[in-house]
């Protein structure tokens, strides 16, 4: 009957009775109205009663329909499954964070030991989450006493990720109060995450933390291996210029040579096992229908458009941080989960006030990332090429940065520092790096640290210590040209000509204004209308989809 109503009762009804009513109100404050006014303005409200009943029966109609629409389709439901190492997590965390504000539901699921790690850093309720974003962990299997905080060496991790980790995942996923639609695992997961989503019958994308050029590195090592370049013949390959060999047949690599590969060719094991769980991990790629890179056209076009021919449906979506910075604070409030940070390890935030006090563009930021260790002998060679440079310096020394030994520097440096440093055992990196006294960064080229760098505008000295800052360096200096490189054989006078090169010569202003084009391009890529940002609605259309199947 509603339904016939609105269809007997033409438009113009409403349209000249609501505009009646109107004029009428008007005219009764003015004037005194007849009778037959009064009864035609009753006539009117009592017509436009009926339509809006007649409307509100059909709206009523309308959410039974569409409440049943979705009793019968799956909610996106993302879980989120990083490699239990600082950069990882970080990256993931924010790609989670990122989609979880686009309307999807996220699980991020962390070893227990991670899960610790981030809670003592960031406090009893930093990983509370929020509604339609919570945390959730599964055990390593890595026996280690309950106060520890020493990361497990990389052999041992990766031999329990290929073995142990896929029983508690799955035990986990099931266990869900709602049903996960979607994985997206770290990449260097994929050996058993592959397998779980086969087993839960869900969809899987594998996101890459890495650098374009890093995961191409990555990837192909199995080449490398089919060719007979690796595993080296022997130990003296290291240093018999063998590394030097020109490597010309990888797409969009031009000019790249062995040594420029990611560290865990330098092997002479035919069965070593990182360079078989790097390579196994990254070809991968190919047994899934969506991966994601963090990177950004602009910065990598050759190598997105190689791996493009040979993988599907990639989606690069970085830098992550300037997408976040897109999102309005009001919005943040209520659309981005509740944690705060993303660290393992405690942030000094004196450091910015210290920071605050300087002269833009005066001080080098040093910091050699989350898993990089050196000789004591090392540590001190850089403390006095930095004390010796004249320069003003913010140095990170991470707690087990030194190999088996203290940290502690001499005191008659100490004394140096009061002068020119500040030394913390951590920091919050990218508001350190955007922080306009900043000037210059001394790192180990660490695919998180460098994205930071290039958002920040920021030029580089690298002193690559393994995995993929080789590649990372090699992009640095010679694609990027925003960065310096400083050879293993750590001496404090190449550390001082570096230093003042960079933060005070020619040089150090032709790659300041290289990286600010960088920077520049970073953000129009994380525009409203930018590539990245249309890749994340690509990305999250892509999930509703998937979702849906």
């Amino acid at each position: 009957m509603a339904d016939a109503a609105v269809k007997i009762l033409p438009c113009h009804v409403f349209e000249v009775g609501f505009y009646r009513n109107r004029c009428l109100v008007r005219e009764r404050g003015k004037t005194n109205q007849d009778g037959i006014l009064a009864v035609r303005f009753k006539i009117n409200n009592v017509i436009y009663l009926i339509i809006l009943f007649s409307l509100a029966a059909v709206y009523k109609e309308f959410q039974k329909s569409h409440r049943r629409m979705d009793a019968t389709e799956k909610k996106p439901h993302v879980i989120f499954i990083p490699m239990p190492s600082q950069s990882h997590v970080k990256a993931m965390l924010k790609l989670a964070q990122l989609l979880h504000h686009n309307g999807l539901q996220i699980t991020f699921v962390n070893t227990e030991f991670i899960h610790k790690r981030l809670v003592n850093s960031g406090g009893a309720h930093s990983l509370d989450g929020s509604d339609g974003f919570r945390f959730a962990t599964i055990p390593d299997g890595i026996p280690r006493s309950s106060d520890s905080e020493e990361k497990p060496l990389a052999d041992l991790l990766i031999r329990h990720v290929e073995t142990t980790f896929l029983t508690p995942f799955l035990d986990l996923a099931t266990k869900l109060q709602t049903p996960p639609t979607l994985i997206i695992s770290d990449g260097f997961m994929s050996l058993f995450t592959i397998d779980a989503a086969q087993k839960l019958g869900i969809p899987i994308m594998l996101y890459w933390t890495v650098a374009a050029c890093g995961f191409m590195g990555f990837y192909q090592t199995k080449s490398l291996i089919d060719k007979g370049f690796i595993p080296l013949k022997d130990k003296s390959y290291l240093t018999n210029g063998y590394l030097e060999t020109m490597v010309d047949w990888i797409p969009g690599m031009n000019g790249i040579q062995l040594k420029h590969f990611p560290s865990t060719i330098r092997t002479t094991n035919p069965v070593d096992r990182l360079l078989n769980f790097c390579t196994e991990a990254t070809q991968k790629a190919h047994s899934v229908k969506y991966n994601i890179i963090h990177t950004f056209d602009a910065l990598e076009a050759s190598i997105v458009d190689a791996l493009s021919s040979r993988v599907p449906h990639i989606y690069t979506v970085g830098p992550l941080q300037l997408l976040l910075n897109q999102i309005p604070a009001e919005e943040k409030q209520t659309t981005i989960s509740n944690f705060n940070g993303y660290s393992l390890w405690k942030e000094e935030s004196e450091c910015l006030q210290w920071l605050d006090t300087k002269e833009p563009k005066s001080v080098i930021y040093v910091n050699f990332g989350s898993s990089t260790v050196m000789s004591l002998q090392d540590l001190t060679e850089f403390g006095w090429g930095l004390a010796n440079s004249n320069v003003y310096f913010l140095w990170i020394i991470r707690s087990g940065v030194v190999v088996g030994e203290s940290s502690l520097l001499p005191p008659e440096f100490e004394e140096r520092i009061k002068e020119k440093g500040f030394v913390a055992s951590w920091c919050p990196q990218e508001k350190v790096l955007e922080h306009p006294s900043i000037g210059g960064f001394l790192t180990h080229g660490g695919w998180g640290s460098t994205i930071e760098s290039l958002s920040a505008g920021v030029p580089m000295i690298c002193w690559p210590y393994g995995w993929d800052q080789m590649t990372n360096c090699r992009y640095i200096c010679k694609e990027w040209e925003v960065g310096l490189e400083m050879v293993k054989d750590v001496k404090r006078e190449e550390v001082r000509k570096l230093v003042h090169e960079l933060m005070l010569g020619e040089g150090g202003r032709r790659l300041r204004k290289k990286a600010v084009e960088w920077k520049e391009k970073a953000w129009a890529a994380t525009s409203p209308t930018g590539s990245s940002s249309l890749n994340v609605k690509k990305l999250v259309q892509d999930i509703v989809m998937l979702s849906r199947n």
